[in-house]
């Protein structure tokens, strides 16, 4: 029997569609407002955003689904898939044009729509769309929101163009629909310590998410981050703090959460750093041996809820 060390999303999806599922990445033709008006938006953003290894939007929704689900099918024998609008801001467009490639996405095989967006661009509007599509269709919605880290002093460094505030009220209207809510974390920004690491944790916690992906910050090429890093303005810590601050994080998480990754990866030829030039699979399974070894595991710390203070009296 495998040991367990926290809950893996894989087997959330297999247990919960009663087979293997995969996720399609689909491009739309959006921005993000953080970069309006001839700003550079997050320090650490790209001109790909989050997409550097998707299929460009000169593909409609349905040529994208249609062409991914094909080579997956065909590799990985999945009948099963799930629609993610992965790069920047997927709500950040005319509501209208939001609905349509909303619809454009529920097809045979689909049995979920993943919409990748900022806490600062949730309206009860387009949660509505959403309600709507999955009521009439029968297929899932889960929202994911870039957070990157509870750390409000770190997300004003890195440009993030929004603070803690937002990014609750955002968790409370998705719950509120009854959607399946996914928060992205960089666990080792240069300005984050462990306390940060924890505060993340007990944060995505509290407010109820079903998953959180945990991303190894990389440096893009041509990025604001990118001139820090070359001037030396900042060091990024360690493959092992890195390892320990997964750890850490996971330790402190609830038990109710299923983990989508434990870090991110990008193309060599895009990035000045990524994983320390070491491949994400050989440092995820490092992590895993060690948890086993320390006897470390999801939620070992998740104590800190409840009222705290009063337990004695219980």
């Amino acid at each position: 029997m495998e040991q367990y060390i926290y809950n893996r999303y894989a087997v959330y999806l297999k247990k919960h569609y009663g087979q293997k599922v995969y996720k399609l990445p689909v491009h739309i033709p959006v921005s993000c407002p953080n970069r309006k008006n001839g700003r550079y938006g997050c320090t650490y953003c790209g001109q790909k955003g989050a997409g550097l290894e998707q299929k460009s939007d000169a593909f409609s929704v349905d040529g994208q689904l249609k062409q991914n689900m094909k080579y997956i099918s065909k590799r990985y024998k999945a009948e099963k898939f799930i629609a993610y609008f992965q790069s920047f801001t997927n709500t950040y467009l005319h509501l209208e044009e939001f609905q349509k490639y909303m619809e454009q996405a529920v097809q045979q095989n689909i049995v979920e729509i993943a919409v990748s967006t900022r806490p600062d661009c949730i309206r009860e509007e387009y949660l509505k769309v959403l309600k709507k599509i999955s009521e009439k269709s029968g297929v899932e919605i889960t929202v994911e929101l870039g957070l990157q880290t509870a750390n409000y002093h770190s997300l004003e460094k890195i440009n993030r163009g929004h603070t803690l505030a937002e990014y609750i009220e955002a968790c409370l209207l998705i719950k509120q629909y009854g959607f399946h809510l996914c928060t992205h974390i960089i666990l080792n920004l240069p300005y984050d310590e462990n306390i940060d690491v924890i505060e993340s944790a007990k944060l995505v916690s509290v407010m109820k998410n079903d998953y959180v992906k945990l991303h190894s910050l990389y440096i893009e090429k041509g990025t604001k981050m990118a001139e820090e890093y070359a001037k030396g303005l900042f060091e990024i810590c360690s493959v092992e703090e890195y390892k320990e601050r997964v750890k850490l994080f996971l330790e402190y998480i609830s038990p109710d959460i299923w983990i989508q990754r434990l870090l991110g990866r990008a193309p060599e030829e895009d990035t000045l750093f990524s994983n320390w030039g070491q491949s994400w699979w050989k440092i995820r399974d490092e992590i895993e041996q060690e948890m086993i070894i320390e006897n470390r595991y999801q939620s070992k710390k998740f104590h800190y809820l409840g009222g705290k203070g009063v337990k004695e009296f219980f």
